[in-house]
């Protein structure tokens, strides 16, 4: 239950730690990047899986379009991520 001896002398070491403001947005930048290409990448595949899966049914083929729309407005924002980054520098004073 207890730390006993040297387990409780460990030193702490913290990995999250930035140098810099401009490092928090770069970032941040590459977290949204990320994060929006994958789910982009998700949205693609559901959309592909549904358009070859559909046999023709006109309701299935019309979800399968709106998740491939879907999936290419998360890859446009995935490349407007460093423009939002750069814009909130400039409204930041960065």
């Amino acid at each position: 239950m207890y730390a006993s001896g040297s387990a409780a002398a460990q030193p702490v070491s913290v990995l999250a730690v930035a140098g810099s403001f401009e490092e928090v947005l770069n970032n941040l930048r590459n977290w949204l990047i990320g994060i929006l290409a994958a789910i982009a990448t998700v949205c693609l595949t559901i959309g592909g899986t549904r358009y070859l899966i559909c046999s023709g049914d006109p309701g299935e083929v019309e979800r399968a379009k709106v998740a491939l729309k879907a999936a290419c407005i998360g890859y446009a924002l995935a490349m407007l991520a460093p423009l939002v980054v750069a814009v909130l520098k400039q409204i930041v004073g960065g």
